[in-house]
Parts: C-alpha cells; sequence; structure tokens
C-alpha cells in the first residue's frame, strides 16, 4: 500500500495550505488539526494555526455544523442520531450541534423517513408480519432515526400494507 513520506512543513506553509482547503470546502477544527497533526506540525503551531483560522473566519463551527446536517439530512437521508454522533466525534459542541438539528422540519423529517422506510419495504421478500418488522426497524436506526417514530411508522406501513389486497 503507498504511504506518504513524511515530510515536515512549515507552520506558514501550513497555514497557507489550510486557508485554501478552507476557502473551498466547510471544516471544522478537529479535520483541521486531524490535518496539520499528518503534517507533522506541532501542538503550539496548530493552536496558532487553528485560531488565526477562526478569527478570520475560514472555520466556523456553526456554519460548519449547518451545512453538514443540511447534507447529510437531505443526500445521505440520515436521522438526527446519526448526524449528532458523528458531529460529536468531530468535537462540535452539543449546543451548537442541537441548533443546527432543531432547523431540521419535523413533517419533511417524518415523510423522509417514511419514504424510505417505503423504498425498503418494497425491497424484502419476507412475508412475515415480524421479520419485515425487524428488518425495516434495523434499517431505520442504522439510519440514526428515532426508535419511537420508527416504530410508529412501521407499524402504519404495515398495517396499510395488511389491508391491501393479496397479502396474507
Amino acid at each position: 500500500m503507498y504511504k506518504k513520506t513524511d515530510k515536515h512543513i512549515s507552520t506558514q506553509a501550513a497555514l497557507s495550505k489550510v486557508q485554501f482547503i478552507c476557502s473551498k470546502q466547510e471544516k471544522c477544527c478537529s479535520d483541521i488539526r486531524k490535518k496539520l497533526q499528518d503534517w507533522n506540525i506541532s501542538m503550539d503551531d496548530q493552536d496558532e494555526i487553528i485560531e488565526s483560522l477562526l478569527e478570520d473566519k475560514f472555520i466556523d463551527e456553526s456554519r460548519f455544523t449547518n451545512f453538514y446536517v443540511r447534507d447529510k439530512y437531505r443526500f445521505n437521508k440520515w436521522g438526527r442520531k446519526k448526524i449528532s454522533y458523528h458531529l460529536k466525534h468531530k468535537q462540535i459542541p452539543e449546543s451548537i450541534i442541537n441548533e443546527a438539528l432543531d432547523q431540521i422540519n419535523d413533517e419533511e423529517y417524518r415523510e423522509n423517513l417514511q419514504d424510505i422506510l417505503q423504498s425498503k419495504l418494497r425491497s424484502l421478500k419476507d412475508d412475515d408480519h415480524y421479520q419485515l418488522k425487524t428488518k425495516l426497524y434495523r434499517f431505520a436506526q442504522s439510519r440514526g432515526f428515532e426508535s419511537q417514530l420508527a416504530l410508529n411508522l412501521i407499524d402504519d406501513l404495515l398495517s396499510d400494507l395488511n389491508e391491501s389486497p393479496g397479502f396474507d
């Protein structure tokens, strides 16, 4: 496997590189710190670079979190729990995470889960009600949706399925 050689770059060169990276794509402090560690930048210099990026608005944790939530919800169809977990892993403060998650419309969120559950249901071959419910529930959990919401929607879907002709 190809591995980059460990080469040391100057603090000023590292600052320029991460400014360029941050100007092209939203990043959080932990993403940048990881990159600086990969470049063997000392902890003191890392702190100095990150402070500079924050002051110059190259990094804004709140802005990053809002974009992250919107992208993962809309494009990846993730639920609030999975998004929150990944943001906590990136060391984003809980208050910023909650503020961004609150911007998700509850009705749209519910419809989104309903759509992906219906799509998943069409791909399942089981006729056993219990097996269908289990598989749909596991699927909703893997996407990071709340248990009670998932169970309610699954029950609604399966009761609609039971009422349709041809289901035994």
